[in-house]
């Protein structure tokens, strides 16, 4: 959905400034600290002009005007002032450091955990578009770059903001025929600034992009390490890595090279202000139009003025790092969760379990349809086993009762309910998945069979591997249930991953379980053990097995056979049999029967 609102609006720093409305008062807080931090640093001039204009005039000095004649009581008053404003001076900037730096980390926090959090809300297909790198990168380097501006770019800002509306300001009211030369490389200094920043913007764009892919494609190697080193394609892939970096040198080398030019034509620009400001302003002191005292101010605030300017290099190039970074973050925080969850609420002990597809029509983005007007019906209690082809619509069938995905047309049902309707979670707490890919996370066994079920017992744990066959193997272990599995899992054979993951689903106690291809890639010991678990885990819920081994769903109480989407025959394992047809010639084809002709493949 394109975003209508005024280009303005769409400014990444006025989106950051409405990200961070909730920190108004805090960010107040810093800028009045940054802005008399500022006005008290420059002061120094002024207490160095009027220094020499008490040993200049002596009695006839600014402070004797006020009633302090004794030239050395003058002397004192200024070292007390000064003593004043410095220890004022290191008061606010402590105050602003504080205050900035802490902003920066809670606003850089928030966000974080706000996109992640929001990254876990979109749906799986966004997923299927997206990199694990790319995501990494707008969740870490992005959200890094905004802290580091806001760190210290918002505060250099602000200062040489307050730095130029002070000096100018005083140096209209202490020699306004003066002011106008000095004043002369300030519009130069900020058309130029305003004119570099639109143009590193786009090259800073490049360079986020680029960093992104590059991610994308460590990460992708690194969890695709087995497969390349089983091929040796080290070489090629750090060929490719390669050019993912050097494209990203490349974004960086451009943008840097343009930034880098900022400073020294700033510099130049700089000397025609403190040179005219230097000759005219001592021309007129040496003629006594200007005070000797107003003379070292002007000349020392001109620097003051000007010499920060060059830091406005650095700052832009800060700042437009930060502002493609906040664009990537706020345009992820923006995109639409598709999958509303649901009002009705979805007591677990309370499901029944059963499961109904009505008139389901399917398809993933960019594709053919794979469910059209698609019906059926599971009763609670029931054990279905889903055979097929790959490609028949199995796993879109545990997609949409999980709501992964949305149907087109149609609706699915449990209990009687639209899935639609119910709260998300608690939908998702009432079903248990055991996938294909076993996905375990880096810690101990009873950590990853304990995960979704944090205020389990050990006893419930160690129960729950008994219940999946798995405490047998546990025990082998090192460590026991204390062991480390490694990250995904590992140390673990393919086997003992699925009846760790059969565990963590056992432990839950769903009244509905998905086993989705759960023996596709275990010996026949191991199929063998999760069928008991299987014959176990049956009784008192609905389950639903897909399998490309029929052996696993032969004792189901019905067995769906799909065939494009469509079920093609239904019935226990025995019927399907006598019906001769795919059911039949699958099974002969996996039992080593006789070969059927006419049709190919397994299911």
């Amino acid at each position: 959905m394109q975003d209508e609102r005024p280009e303005t609006e769409r400014h990444p720093l006025i989106r950051l400034l409405r990200y961070a409305g909730p920190h108004k008062k805090r960010v107040r807080l810093a800028t009045l600290c940054s802005i008399l931090n500022k006005i008290f640093d420059l002061a120094p001039p002024a207490l160095i002009g009027a220094a020499i204009d008490v040993v200049v005039q002596r009695e006839d000095s600014l402070i004797a005007h006020l009633g302090i004649t004794d030239v050395v009581d003058q002397l004192i008053v200024l070292a007390v002032v000064t003593v004043l404003i410095w220890g004022l001076e290191s008061l606010f900037q402590y105050l602003q450091e504080w205050l900035w730096r802490n902003l920066a980390q809670t606003i850089q926090h928030e966000m974080r955990l706000e996109a992640y959090a929001h990254i876990q809300n979109l749906e799986m297909a966004y997923f299927h578009e997206q990199s694990t790198g790319g995501l990494m990168a707008i969740l870490n380097d992005d959200i890094n770059q905004l802290e580091r501006f806001l760190d210290i770019g918002a505060d250099d800002i602000l200062q040489v903001t307050t730095t130029a509306i002070v000096i100018v300001a005083a140096f209209f009211i202490l020699a306004p025929q003066v002011a106008w030369m000095a004043m002369l490389p300030v519009g130069p200094i900020i058309w130029g600034s305003f004119k570099y920043q639109r143009l590193l913007a786009p090259r800073y764009a490049r360079v986020r992009e680029n960093v992104g892919d590059l991610n994308g494609q460590l990460s992708n190697n690194l969890s695709g390490i087995a497969t390349i080193k089983s091929f040796a394609t080290e070489d090629y892939e750090v060929e490719r890595i390669g050019r993912f970096s050097q494209d990203y040198k490349e974004s960086n080398r451009e943008a840097i090279k343009l930034s880098s030019a900022f400073s020294p034509l700033i510099r130049m620009a700089i000397v025609v202000g403190f040179t005219a400001t230097l000759v005219y302003g001592g021309i007129l002191a040496l003629e006594g139009e200007l005070a000797v005292g107003t003379y070292s101010v002007l000349v020392f605030l001109t620097q003051r003025l000007l010499w920060p300017l060059t830091r406005l290099g650095k700052t832009f190039d800060l700042y437009q790092r930060a502002m493609a970074s906040t664009t990537r973050v706020l345009d992820l925080l923006e995109l639409e969760v598709s999958i509303v969850d649901g009002e009705e609420a979805l007591v677990k002990s309370e499901v029944q379990g059963s499961i109904e597809f009505r008139e389901v029509e399917f398809a993933y983005p960019g594709r053919e349809p794979i469910l059209e007007d698609f019906d059926l019906t599971i009763p609670a209690g029931a054990t279905v086993g889903i055979v097929g082809a790959t490609g028949a619509g199995k796993s879109t069938i545990i997609n949409l009762i999980l709501r992964f995905f949305e149907p087109q047309k149609g609706c699915v049902f449990v209990d009687g309910k639209d899935i639609s309707t119910l709260d998300l979670t608690d939908l998702r707490r009432s079903i248990g998945l055991v996938s294909q890919q076993t996905f375990l996370f880096h810690g101990t066994v009873r950590e990853n069979i304990a995960y979704g079920s944090f205020g389990a017992t050990d006893e419930e744990i160690e129960e729950a591997a008994r219940f999946s066959e798995a405490h047998p193997f546990i025990e082998e272990l090192p460590e026991g249930y204390d062991t480390i599995v490694g990250e995904r899992g590992e140390t673990l054979s393919g086997g003992q991953k699925q009846r760790l993951s059969i565990a963590r689903a056992v432990l839950r106690d769903p009244p509905i379980l998905i086993l989705d291809e759960a023996t596709s890639a275990v010996d026949n010991v191991t199929e063998a053990a999760i069928q008991r678990s299987m014959d176990r885990l049956a009784k008192d819920r609905t389950m639903i097995v897909i399998a490309h081994r029929l052996s696993t769903v032969r004792n189901a109480d019905q067995i769906i056979v799909l065939e494009e989407g469509r079920i093609a025959e239904a019935g226990r394992h025995e019927e399907l049999v006598e019906a001769e047809r795919i059911y039949a010639e699958l099974w002969d084809i996996q039992t080593g029967g006789r070969k059927w002709m006419g049709r190919g493949g397994e299911g």
